[in-house]
């Protein structure tokens, strides 16, 4: 049976350019790696085995390509010696996150890569653990652990009991 990708577009772009923008920090950006991550999904659809596991693949091309944007900034900033211009967020921006909103927010992209990415799947994207540890290529018990890490530096940066 063949992947229905203009149905996984409908029903999945917003969830994943959410995610995309919780990884790199930036709308736009975030849009380009989802509109990849589907170029990549349609063009690979013939490889999935399950068509029930597109949007798994699709999560799982959002974080890496995340991760190549990431990566690329830490390398433009070291050769270029430059710093990245200034976040330009739209004027509805603050209204919109609340300020407890954007203190965890801040303290969820202070963590380690792992941490971070674990964090934001399992409470702004919503897959469960067991798709959690397969797109990140770990157990559903790290998952666990890294999460229950992630959380306590995150209540101790925010002030709360660990």
């Amino acid at each position: 049976m063949p992947v229905d990708v203009p149905a996984i577009y409908a029903q999945s772009w917003r969830a994943m350019v959410r995610l995309a923008v919780l990884l790199v920090d930036d709308v736009a950006t975030a849009e380009d790696v989802v509109r990849d991550a589907f170029v990549a999904l349609h063009r690979h659809q013939h490889r999935l085995r399950d068509p029930d596991a597109a949007v798994g693949y699709l999560r799982m091309s959002v974080l890496n390509l995340s991760r190549s944007v990431l990566r690329r900034r830490v390398v433009a900033r070291r050769h270029l010696r430059a710093a990245e211009p200034e976040r330009a967020e739209g004027a509805d921006y603050h209204a919109l996150l609340s300020g407890e909103h954007r203190q965890a927010l801040g303290a969820v992209r202070q963590l380690p890569r792992r941490q971070r990415e674990v964090l934001i799947l399992r409470y702004w994207s919503g897959p469960s653990e067991k798709e959690i540890a397969q797109t990140l290529g770990i157990s559903p018990g790290a998952v666990k652990s890294t999460a229950s890490r992630g959380l306590a530096a995150v209540k101790r940066t925010l002030g709360g009991l660990a």
